[in-house]
């Protein structure tokens, strides 16, 4: 995806490495909390696995996004241009 973009619009090689390096922690942080969390009952691992990923996948997305909204509405409330998401400049 990166290759495709245009060259203006592209991230720098740091900037873009950092946000994949922050996709690739949290989602070995998951992985492994999800498998720690299904050795702990006596149901099917696979099962509890599935269910704490659509969890995950569902209700985690909708607070992280909550989260981000709220900040935004901070920072721009008190005009904070250094915390502005997806600002990298």
């Amino acid at each position: 995806k990166r290759l495709k973009e245009p060259e203006e619009e592209r991230r720098s090689w740091r900037i873009w490495f950092y946000d994949t390096f922050k996709q690739a922690i949290g989602a070995l942080f998951i992985h492994f909390a999800n498998v720690f969390l299904s050795d702990l009952t006596e149901e099917d691992p696979c099962s509890l696995y599935l269910i704490n990923f659509i969890l995950d996948a569902t209700l985690g997305m909708l607070l992280i996004w909550l989260g981000v909204k709220f900040v935004s509405c901070i920072v721009q409330r008190k005009k904070n241009t250094y915390l502005v998401f997806g600002e990298y400049g």
